[in-house]
């Protein structure tokens, strides 16, 4: 809480333009003048009942009466003149006088062809024996197709130069001319508005829609129109036998009722399968309330919480706005059908829309269609034989691009021609060998092998994997042989489950026996029956001869990451 009030000092200077002798005020409601009277100066006759004489003029003055000319005379009194409506007072040096446009003491004269609300007074001020009378009129033009004309984007008022009522000799100079909008003066280089003359008229033409203005909405039967509003001001500065008049007009000027066709601007890009709708254009005061598709109708916020995209967005060099909605092809609003490879998307609607402060609804209906090929992604199937992986590829729509990845490889073009690639146009095949190096070593049996072929298709600028293939077999492979000679030949494999293995580290149960050749996944033991830590079992048909394969402890206590062993038969 504060103890003591905080001060804060703020400069702020306004300018005001001198009083002129004559000011004439011309508003959209009303019409106003005010004379710097010479009868508060003392410069001016003053009447005697019985005649007239010159006399300094002193504070005692009080208006009495008020004469208005429509243009017969009727004669007030200054109460009752107030009572009726009409302001009329005074300072220690101006008579004001002010009525509104439509009393019974205004009439209408054409001025240059244009017709002007004319409001002309003399005001009765008395003092004992003596009274003094003051003349002031004002003249305001009128809206009507002669001062003002339209087209569907400019607006023109024509002001006459030489206002009769106001001027009585031709001894008439202008010297300032100013155009406001909203009674405020405009900057040459802001002006949205051209003024320019001609021997008859001061003209102003005005874009329909520019800053200072606004749009308004009307609904007809559904038809949307619209009007556009602005009140320009011309203030004029004109002397007279040497006494200066300053004319100012603030003129509200309302279009005739422009209809406007509504326009659905479709900037769908299929392959984003996005329905993108533009609808417009709209005054500021028209709102958004609801989307009708085929089923269901949504307001904006369920329109939200599906997943659409609704916004609005005011126009660059107008008020005026649209409304923006996208709607993605996966949508159930979105019908689809298929022809002869390609798709079609379809998506009708109706938009809910509502005129503000007047609640008067109205709607708009689309239709909006897309196509797009049928996208087919690639795929891969395979089968295999006794020895051979058989893969076949095929390519899908053009608008898939891909690349193959055999195992860990890509399929590059010296890959592809060891492999056996053939290539058709719809699809291509290799033929990968059950050892091939990209082939997985699954499982082993003493006569067989299962090994795995994969194959992954991937986008190639973001890599991702469109579709992927595995395939299984066995393959027979007798791991073992025994010659009469006494010689016994095994083969080792590196199986997927142990990658850390080496094959090289391998031994039989002799440490000291380890095999003939090796390689990154295998290696190939040479023994006789009698060596290598060999057993022999009598069978009643047979001798079994048993060795095995393993990784001497020394090795496999060093291996601390390698938890799994090893074993082959």
């Amino acid at each position: 809480q504060m103890l003591e009030d905080e001060v804060y000092q703020v400069v702020k200077t306004c300018r005001y333009t001198s009083w002129a002798f004559r000011e004439i005020v011309c508003d959209h409601n009303y019409m106003e003048a005010s004379d710097c009277s010479k009868t508060f100066r003392g410069h001016v006759p003053i009447y005697m009942i019985s005649g007239t004489i010159k006399h300094p003029i002193d504070a005692g003055y009080r208006i009495t009466t008020v004469v208005f000319f429509t243009p017969e005379e009727r004669i007030m009194k200054a109460t009752e003149a107030h009572q009726r409506g009409y302001g009329v007072g005074n300072t220690p040096t101006r008579v004001i006088l002010r009525s509104s446009r439509s009393a019974l003491a205004t009439y209408t004269q054409t001025v240059a062809g244009v017709p002007m609300k004319v409001f002309k007074t003399s005001t009765i001020f008395e003092k004992q024996w003596l009274t003094a009378r003051v003349d002031a009129v004002a003249a305001c033009p009128v809206l009507d197709g002669h001062s003002v004309s339209f087209t569907p984007t400019m607006i023109t008022w024509r002001l006459p130069q030489h206002i009769d009522p106001l001027m009585s000799s031709g001894r008439v100079q202008l010297l300032e001319v100013y155009l406001g909008i909203n009674g405020q003066r405009l900057d040459p280089t802001e002006m949205p508005a051209k003024l320019s003359a001609d021997v008859s008229y001061i003209i102003v033409q005005i874009p329909v829609g520019a800053d200072g203005g606004y749009f308004k909405s009307h609904i007809q039967g559904n038809r949307y129109l619209l009007s556009y509003t602005i009140e320009p001001m011309l203030e004029l500065l004109w002397t007279e036998d040497g006494e200066d008049t300053r004319y100012k007009v603030l003129f509200p000027i309302t279009t005739p009722l422009l209809s406007l066709n509504l326009q659905v601007f479709d900037n769908t890009v299929p392959k984003q399968r996005v329905f993108k709708v533009v609808l417009g254009h709209f005054a500021p005061d028209v709102a958004l309330m609801n989307i009708t598709f085929p089923s269901e109708v949504l307001t904006i916020a369920q329109c939200h919480a599906r997943g659409f995209n609704v916004r609005e967005q005011v126009s660059p060099n107008s008020s005026l706005k649209v409304f923006i909605l996208e709607v993605p092809f996966t949508d159930p609003a979105v019908l689809q059908s298929r022809g002869m490879g390609f798709i079609v998307y379809s998506l009708h609607l109706t938009f809910g829309l509502l005129v503000l402060n007047e609640f008067a609804t109205f709607s708009h209906t689309a239709y909006l269609e897309a196509t797009l090929e049928d996208r087919v992604p690639p795929s891969v199937s395979g089968g295999c034989d006794y020895q051979n992986f058989y893969v076949l590829v095929k390519h899908g729509t053009s608008d898939f691009n891909f690349q193959a990845m055999v195992g860990k490889r890509l399929l590059t073009p010296g890959l592809a021609q060891q492999y056996g690639y053939t290539e058709n146009g719809t699809h291509f095949n290799l033929v990968v060998p059950f050892a091939a190096p990209d082939v997985e070593f699954e499982a082993i049996t003493p006569t067989s092998i299962r090994t795995r072929i994969d194959v992954i298709l991937k986008d190639p600028e973001t890599n991702v994997p469109i579709t992927d293939f595995s395939m299984a077999c066995n393959f027979f492979l007798p791991l073992t042989e025994c010659f009469p000679n006494g010689t016994i030949t095994t083969l080792a494999v590196k199986l997927e489950s142990v990658p850390s293995l080496n094959p090289s580290e391998l031994t039989l149960h002799d440490p000291t026996c380890g095999p003939v050749y090796s390689d990154d996944r295998y290696a190939y033991f040479v023994f006789t029956a009698n060596s290598c830590g060999t057993t022999r079992k009598f069978l009643p048909n047979a001798m079994l001869y048993e060795n095995d394969i393993s990784v001497p402890h020394d090795l496999e206590t060093k291996s601390a990451s390698d938890s799994e062993e090893a074993e082959f038969a």
